[in-house]
């Protein structure tokens, strides 16, 4: 990584951070200087004045959008929509297709998949409760945890309207084939809605090469910005085919008392998380700097000592780790069991009390693909997810840990 990495004291406590899933910590020294200039230099609402503070602010977003669009292969930045996370955005896209489809008098029929996140989850079957949408939700390999594309395609009715698929599981790292499955939606000409919560600035993406509508984004994790930003890009066309969901505010056409019908005004309601916003950029920034191809060799590189680690049987009596065995298909999330913990908390707590490491337990917001891995009614997994700044040294470290703990639950038994 580059100079300007994060550094830590080396006479702390070792604190061990692997909950990236959840949130990227540490943060570029670049987002926080960034931030900082805006609250102390800057102050001013993007798109609300002509002064040189407001221009300036709506520069930095507007520069955001163009370096977002550099990362994913976007063709208008004017479409990427500001969101407040990646579960907003999912919602502006759901709801936004199935109302403008119902309004028109069409049935609606939705499909996702067994390991998609409560934040597609719960608005589709929100909306099959309220509004008569039907569903059908794909069930996932459960040794893998990855979609059939035929599956898919055999799920199509002519009534489905809008196809979503989480990228990379928040779970067991399962990657799924969103290039094949944007392919079968483009060919049936219904919407293709990615969660990229757990890849964007982790794994490459293309949304043209990979036929995809609508990427919904979070800012805060892979694209280490800070928390409370996050997006949906919406391929130039099918904003048409969607409703609005919220209207108020732009800043914009405000002698009218409806809501514009450009973009990005048609979807961003209200003022602007404009600190959050240039935050994010110079966290975008640094995954171009990097380079995202060299990222994701880096996380491949952790992925394999992971694997290596928890792969060997002898060292690690008792454990079972989750999703594809090998680097193929997988991004840096794994979540693991111990026989003899009955709840996955009590090795989180003990592997902060006793190593320093910080890891996410339970059931992590997924409660089919947890239900895919059969670790539903067993309180979910302990998760590892990893990120930029860990090292191989950290990943060796968290395996030798859950070793000795392996070992020792053994010795007690």
């Amino acid at each position: 990584m580059s100079a300007s990495s994060p550094t830590h004291d080396p006479f702390a406590p070792r604190r061990l951070y692997m909950d990236n899933a959840a949130t990227s910590f540490p943060k570029p020294p670049e987002v926080l200087a960034a931030m900082n200039h805006y609250a102390t230099e800057l102050g001013a609402s993007p798109g609300r004045g002509a002064y040189r503070e407001a221009r300036e602010a709506g520069r930095l977003m507007n520069q955001c959008r163009q370096r977002l669009c550099q990362l994913f292969n976007g063709k208008n930045p004017e479409h990427v929509v500001f969101t407040l996370n990646t579960t907003d955005a999912l919602n502006l896209a759901i709801r936004g297709v199935v109302m403008h489809e119902l309004r028109l008098g069409h049935k609606v029929h939705l499909i996702t998949s067994d390991l998609d996140h409560n934040s597609v989850l719960r608005p589709f079957n929100a909306l099959c409760q309220t509004t008569g949408v039907t569903q059908t939700r794909v069930a996932c390999d459960p040794s893998t945890g990855l979609v059939d594309p035929g599956d898919v395609r055999n799920a199509i009715t002519p009534d489905t309207r809008l196809i979503a698929l989480v990228h990379g599981s928040n779970v067991s790292g399962t990657l799924q084939p969103v290039s094949q499955v944007g392919r079968i939606a483009r060919e049936h000409n219904i919407p293709f809605l990615v969660d990229a919560a757990q890849t964007l600035g982790h794994v490459p993406i293309d949304i043209e090469a990979d036929c995809i509508d609508m990427l919904a984004f979070p800012g805060h994790k892979g694209l280490l910005g800070p928390l409370g930003t996050g997006g949906l890009y919406i391929r130039p066309g099918i904003e048409k085919r969607m409703a609005t969901v919220r209207e108020g505010g732009t800043g914009s056409v405000s002698e009218r008392d409806t809501q514009p019908d450009f973009m990005p005004d048609r979807f961003e309601t209200g003022s602007h998380n404009a600190i959050g916003i240039i935050g994010l950029s110079e966290g975008v920034r640094y995954i171009l700097e990097q380079g995202a191809e060299n990222l994701w060799q880096h996380e491949q590189d952790l992925v394999r000592v992971m694997i290596d680690g928890l792969s060997e049987t002898g060292e690690m009596p008792g454990l079972t780790y989750f999703g594809p065995q090998g680097v193929k298909n997988r991004c840096g999330v794994f979540s693991v069991r111990i026989a003899g913990f009955d709840q996955p908390q009590t090795l989180s707590d003990l592997l902060e009390s006793q190593f320093g490491i910080l890891t996410r337990s339970g059931l992590h917001c997924a409660p089919h693909a947890h239900r895919t891995f059969g670790t539903d009614q067993l309180a979910g997994t302990t998760r590892f997810s990893l990120g930029p700044f860990l090292t191989k040294q950290d990943v060796k470290y968290a395996c030798d840990a859950l070793g000795q703990v392996c070992h020792s639950l053994t010795a007690s038994m």
